[in-house]
């Protein structure tokens, strides 16, 4: 077993590696002072691990199953942590989400709305918690080959952003997109961009861009992305589950 003082060096290492590649992107691409919001994507890592991240400065962390996100949110409830969940979600599981997400960053349906705002009103009810921040999946594929990647089509976005607009305790905070496999992130993140742009021009508080994972972020960076998804940059390689 790694000993706990090697696993918090390594950590911050990766960490410290990570905030200088963010710190380069930005200044490359004009946006001193702009810093992205990084999102450590804990997915498959211990309780422990998040427990490390917190002591070196990390606030906001991503999960994309619920049931090890709500685990997960529950053992390390006093570290005044921001949970966001980044994968796909069942309406049925809106419920057990609302009770510990800072921001959903995967809306791809009408349906899922509806189950959020009913979830939300009531966890508002039972604990007074705030608006759930709002992210439309979008799906930046040409054709239907890449469909499995998440999302719905750019001409989709103003019906789902109007519902999300008009739905009490849910914030629309703008869009997110995974660049699609064996093209361009630059092409990709354009495209995002000026669907953020047209969506910004008629909800102008919905500027958020997520965008940008290990691999790609500084091409995220330079076309505008406010929050970044890092998993395995930062955490390595998922632990043996079976």
């Amino acid at each position: 077993m790694e000993d706990n003082a090697e696993r918090m060096a390594d950590l911050a290492e990766r960490l410290a590696a990570v905030q200088r590649r963010i710190d380069a992107a930005v200044q490359d691409a004009g946006r001193a002072g702009d810093l992205p919001t990084l999102i450590v994507v804990t997915k498959f890592h211990p309780a422990a691990d998040i427990r490390r991240l917190a002591a070196l400065g990390v606030r906001d962390v991503g999960e994309n199953r619920d049931q090890e996100a709500s685990s997960k949110a529950a053992e390390l409830a006093g570290l005044g942590l921001n949970w966001h969940f980044v994968g796909q979600l069942q309406s049925k599981k809106s419920k057990s989400v609302v009770k510990y997400a800072h921001a959903l960053h995967s809306v791809d349906r009408l349906a899922l709305v509806d189950g959020l705002e009913r979830a939300i009103a009531a966890e508002q009810e039972r604990t007074g918690r705030g608006a759930l921040d709002c992210f439309i999946q979008v799906s930046l594929d040409d054709d239907d080959a890449g469909a499995h990647r998440g999302g719905v089509a750019a001409a989709e976005v103003p019906l789902l952003a109007e519902r999300l607009a008009a739905a009490a305790g849910l914030e629309l905070a703008g869009v997110m997109a995974v660049a699609p496999l064996g093209t361009s992130p630059e092409a990709a993140f354009e495209k995002l961009a000026a669907i953020s742009a047209a969506l910004v021009a008629e909800h102008p508080g919905a500027t958020a861009i997520s965008a940008g994972m290990s691999q790609d972020l500084e091409a995220a960076i330079r076309f505008g992305a406010t929050h970044l998804r890092i998993g395995s940059d930062i955490l390595g390689s998922r632990p043996d589950v079976g």
